[in-house]
């Protein structure tokens, strides 16, 4: 067996241990949750009662794979979460998650994928395939660059997020690189990032091991992952417009602090 997959194959036993979320189970999730994020544009369509067409690009994670079903995926679940926080406005928010897919790929839809439909916020999930697969993180760094220039011109908010706290994601000697490539472009650019690693590191500090919110597959969430990122990103989301979310609970002090 090739080292990298010996090594994949450690990391993958030592993290999948019992206690695991079973399929369907998208119960309480930690009350720890990310800084708000700014995003105007769709603070304006919601003062001008218009329809917020939120756009989540990216590949499995944003597909759902791995979910009991579609309605487990994190834009299904995101959707739920900001209608619930803003119950006068309409959210759609649109799947558009191809597995196997990373920067390049979906640079190349982003405009008939996200942009055409004119949304208010396109949520980029880019990197985890990328490390993967060994990408140049320079390369891809130029690429998110591109595209979230092209979504600003679009006159549509950013955010990007990073990389889910899986076996095989953590097994690739590359995925710190991506991180912090993904973090300087959005940065550098002055949109969002939704730090999903980060976040899954505070869960596991606070006692929730990252074996509750990955599937089996040791790469994807299960449902209980995806439910619990979405809820944490629909807080962020509604916490930047001045709303509390739905699932916000008494203890607000356990918000991350950057």
């Amino acid at each position: 067996m090739p080292t990298g997959n010996r090594v994949a194959t450690a990391v993958l036993g030592a993290m999948l241990v019992a206690g695991a979320a079973v399929a369907g189970e998208t119960g309480p999730c930690p009350g720890n949750y990310l800084p708000p994020l700014v995003l105007p544009h769709v603070k304006q369509a919601i003062a001008s009662n218009q329809e917020v067409t939120i756009v989540a690009l990216g590949s499995s994670s944003t597909q759902g794979v791995h979910a009991s079903d579609i309605g487990h995926s994190y834009p299904s679940i995101l959707q739920t979460e900001l209608t619930k926080a803003f119950p006068g406005s309409h959210f759609v928010v649109l799947n558009r998650g191809i597995g196997g897919q990373d920067a390049t790929e979906e640079l190349a839809r982003l405009e008939h994928d996200a942009l055409s439909v004119g949304p208010a916020l396109v949520i980029w999930q880019v990197g985890a395939n990328g490390a993967m697969g060994h990408a140049d993180p320079a390369v891809f760094a130029d690429q998110v660059s591109t595209g979230v220039t092209q979504i600003a011109d679009a006159q549509a908010d950013v955010v990007l997020m990073d990389n889910q706290r899986s076996p095989m994601v953590m097994a690739s000697p590359l995925h710190a690189q991506f991180e912090q490539a993904l973090g300087e472009v959005a940065q550098a650019q002055h949109v969002g990032l939704f730090e999903r690693g980060r976040l899954m590191d505070e869960w596991k500090s606070e006692g929730y091991p990252y074996a509750e919110f990955v599937s089996e597959d040791g790469v994807h969430h299960n449902d209980h992952g995806y439910a619990c990122v979405a809820k944490a990103l629909a807080h962020s989301i509604a916490a930047g417009l001045g709303r509390s979310s739905p699932m916000q609970i008494a203890n607000v002090g356990a918000t991350i602090r950057r």
